[in-house]
């Protein structure tokens, strides 16, 4: 499995869906168009968990929103539902457009935090973390659990055993596996 996300080359060379998924951000320009705002690619699709419904989550990093929001309209607003909208999320100010290509909904999300920061990218590094040490069987289950109804943060908490508030368990979890194992995908 990928460890650095940050280059979307690892799609071309990952499963059907990927490939897509890849052929698409490229038709379309999307990283191209959003460089200036350092845009990595994160959610289930990379780690290769998705649904057939699962979108193509965006991060990027933006330090003023309205402008954010106005580029994003520029540039996107010809895209099929397209819609922007800036909210609070955990109390950080967000701003979100969508778009709907040939192949995905498309997700693009910003907030004026670097995007190696945002818990997106933590959380899909951490979940591909423990993927890789539990391997193929772990991986169906999440997958399982997700086509039932379940968020990607709460099906891994349900697998692991985590109690709480699933999105902050994570960060918890490998916090404590990493103190106590040294190292998470050799000890879990």
């Amino acid at each position: 499995m990928i460890e650095n996300f940050k280059n979307i080359e690892y799609l071309k060379h990952g499963n059907k869906r990927q490939k897509l998924a890849f052929k698409e951000i490229n038709r379309h320009k999307i990283f191209e168009i959003l460089k200036v705002y350092n845009p990595i690619l994160t959610g289930t699709i990379p780690i290769g968990i998705d649904l057939p419904e699962s979108d193509l989550d965006i991060i990027c990093e933006c330090d003023n929103h309205t402008k954010f929001k106005d580029y994003l309209t520029k540039t996107f607003s010809e895209k099929k539902d397209f819609r922007v909208y800036t909210k609070q999320l955990d109390g950080i100010e967000s701003t979100i457009a969508e778009f709907k290509t040939d192949h995905f909904l498309f997700e693009i999300f910003g907030q004026n935090i670097p995007t190696e920061k945002q818990n997106a990218y933590r959380h899909m590094l951490i979940e591909n973390r423990i993927l890789i040490a539990k391997g193929f069987d772990f991986k169906q289950s999440i997958k399982k659990l997700k086509s039932e109804g379940l968020k990607t943060e709460p099906a891994f908490a349900v697998l692991l055993g985590l109690k709480g508030d699933p999105y902050s368990e994570l960060f918890k979890y490998e916090t404590g596996t990493r103190a106590n194992n040294g190292n998470l995908c050799r000890n879990l």
